[in-house]
């Protein structure tokens, strides 16, 4: 006799999935039983068990993105519904197919404030794309199939919602019945290419532009190569953002990495002086760095149809797969000779990565310098490797000094800015990619959060990836730097210790209590040799950087507001207002001397 549970178990199969991130409880007991019988029977599902139901829910976006399959994850009814939420948020903002299945009381509690009964559907309805309650076997497959087929082409996170009961009722064969559908575990095709007559007037638009630039996000993944083609064509700068930096190899002499507080000089350039911006898989959500209106006219690609127009106005709208509507695109593209734009880009970027090792190599007096660490790790990242990073200002040096070649992967949670994703991301990166060295930047922040929690869940899996090298680093300085910046730049306060203090503890110690490998730098001159011994051992390695909490994550162009609330933050008695001064004039400093070394460079050929 099948059960609804056996049902949908072998359903998540047939839509192409063979690992879930689960936590038990109560409210899906039937569910989890039957996942165990599935197991001993050699039929089931891998079923992970981290520490937490939004890790669960914070991996299957991981796996989402690192795989391009759809990502799933199940827990209780509401307590660990409600855990979910921020992991179902993270990937509704960053365009994941996500399928939470979810426990929920016998159908007879529902409505009546029952112990652990709550209005599921309402309080996931903001999330998630489709969001339904099973109240019936006849119901589950039609329940089921809907929300794999609507994660997929919506791109978003969904909700099937199990009660208890219904988890273990008789599935039985559908026959022709009113009231009853009779679905499939197909999705359609999301290789959507536009009409001709759009393809051919976003030729002409980028035809007639001299100084084209392609802005390029994570929804241009699988189409590298279709990007270097079109910029090829056009003589088009590339700029990536933040999330479509794996799109991109940074061999490329003309991509110019991220743009805005994270980005590089090189990108602002190009921005500021475009007359023509092509986006591609990009709802880059930053307004204040994109060309003035009428500045450039604007050409945007995106699977999502309600992005385009969204953030700059365009003059042609692009409904499709960026790989295919680019392929469609090259043969009405004319082959530009005049290369100087391509070329100001190319010059500009090399400017910039001088700088940036520059900025590197200055020493502070009050900690390891934070860019040295990620400046170190960029020099020896292995082929294929996978890197994650945090939401603080690990994402900063993350912008300005990681540069992934082809065939290396990076990610972190983009228009949600989480802290809480990287270690989430680094470990479901290991389940996905059980043979590629996987990396994860995380500030001690977000360590403490729910990272150090996830190292046991690597010392319960460690022996399942055939290549076990996970290498964690914890960026040490006792402090919220993003959020104290933040204070600082954005409103003129200064830091408040009471909630920018982060408890000091020995991370590489819990690494070592764990039978991992932990190593402390203190000192710029142990940055070096920390890596090269982190990428010698197979196992997995903690790396925990003492740096400066004082360093300033200067973006590209220094506006006045950004001077001036730092200026009104420092006059208000900022505790480390030495300090912030004393190492911001540094890396200042070092700025300048950089850009007028650049600039003698160029006037003096």
């Amino acid at each position: 006799m099948s059960t609804v549970s056996d049902f949908i178990i072998q359903r998540i199969r047939e839509w192409g999935v063979s690992r879930v991130f689960g936590y038990p409880g109560d409210g899906i007991g039937e569910f989890d039983g039957a996942l165990g019988a599935a197991e001993r029977d050699g039929d089931g599902l891998e079923y992970i068990r981290p520490t937490h139901e939004e890790i669960c829910a914070l991996m299957a976006t991981a796996h989402a993105k690192f795989t391009g399959e759809v990502g799933v994850c199940v827990s209780t009814s509401s307590p660990g519904a409600f855990h979910m939420i921020n992991g179902l948020y993270d990937a509704k903002m960053d365009n994941q197919p996500v399928v939470a299945i979810v426990g929920q009381q016998g159908l007879n509690s529902l409505g009546t404030g029952s112990q652990q009964e709550s209005n599921l559907e309402r309080a996931l309805a903001d999330v998630a794309e489709y969001v339904q309650t099973v109240v019936s076997p006849e119901q589950a497959q039609a329940v089921i199939d809907t929300a794999f087929r609507t994660a997929r082409t919506r791109l978003g996170p969904t909700v099937v919602i199990l009660p208890h009961d219904v988890q273990g009722m008789t599935m039985p064969d559908l026959s022709p019945e009113s009231w009853v559908s009779r679905s499939s575990a197909v999705a359609p095709s999301t290789r959507v290419t536009p009409p001709e007559t759009d393809i051919v007037r976003a030729a002409e638009v980028i035809n007639a532009g001299s100084k084209v630039t392609f802005l390029v996000g994570h929804g241009a993944n699988g189409a590298t190569d279709e990007v270097l083609e079109a910029a090829r064509l056009a003589g088009a700068g590339i700029i990536t953002s933040l999330r479509g930096k794996q799109v991109v190899p940074a061999d490329v002499p003309h991509h110019t990495q991220q743009l805005g507080l994270l980005g590089s000089l090189a990108s602002y350039t190009q921005i500021k002086n475009c007359d023509t911006l092509v986006l591609l898989g990009t709802n880059y959500p930053y307004g204040q760095f994109l060309p003035k209106s009428g500045q450039a006219r604007a050409v945007q690609v995106d699977l999502k149809p309600e992005h385009t127009g969204l953030r700059y106005p365009i003059e042609v709208a692009l409904w499709g797969d960026v790989k295919e509507t680019l392929t469609a695109l090259i043969p009405h593209l004319e082959e530009t000779t005049d290369l100087s734009w391509q070329n100001s880009a190319a010059e500009d970027m090399r400017d910039w990565e001088h700088e940036m090792e520059a900025q590197a190599n200055v020493r502070y007096s009050d900690g390891v310098n934070p860019r040295a660490v990620f400046h170190e790790l960029n020099r020896r990242l292995p082929a294929e490797a996978i890197v994650t990073a945090d939401a603080g200002t690990t994402a900063d040096w993350y912008g300005h000094h990681i540069r992934l070649q082809r065939g290396m992967t990076g990610d972190l949670s983009g228009r949600l800015a989480t802290m809480l994703a990287a270690m989430p991301y680094a470990v479901a990166a290991k389940f996905a990619h059980p043979t590629r060295p996987v990396i994860c930047t995380i500030g001690d922040g977000a360590f403490q959060m729910l990272g150090m929690n996830e190292l046991i869940t690597v010392k319960k899996y460690l022996s399942r990836w055939e290549n076990p090298q996970l290498i964690i680093l914890v960026v040490h300085n006792d402090d919220l730097g993003q959020v104290s910046w933040e204070m600082r730049t954005e409103d003129g306060n200064p830091l408040w210790r009471t909630s920018q203090d982060v408890e000091s503890v020995d991370y590489a110690g819990w690494a070592e209590l764990l039978g991992f490998t932990g190593i402390r730098v203190h000192s710029d001159e142990d940055v070096a040799g920390a890596w090269d011994r982190a990428f010698a051992t197979r196992g997995v390695t903690l790396i925990d950087a003492y740096v400066s909490r004082n360093v300033p994550p200067l973006p590209p162009h220094m506006t006045f507001e950004f001077a001036k609330n730092t200026g009104e933050a420092l006059l208000k008695k900022d505790p480390f207002a030495k300090d912030v001064i004393r190492d911001s004039a540094e890396a200042m400093v070092t700025e300048g001397v950089e850009r007028i070394k650049n600039a003698f460079t160029k006037n003096n050929g």
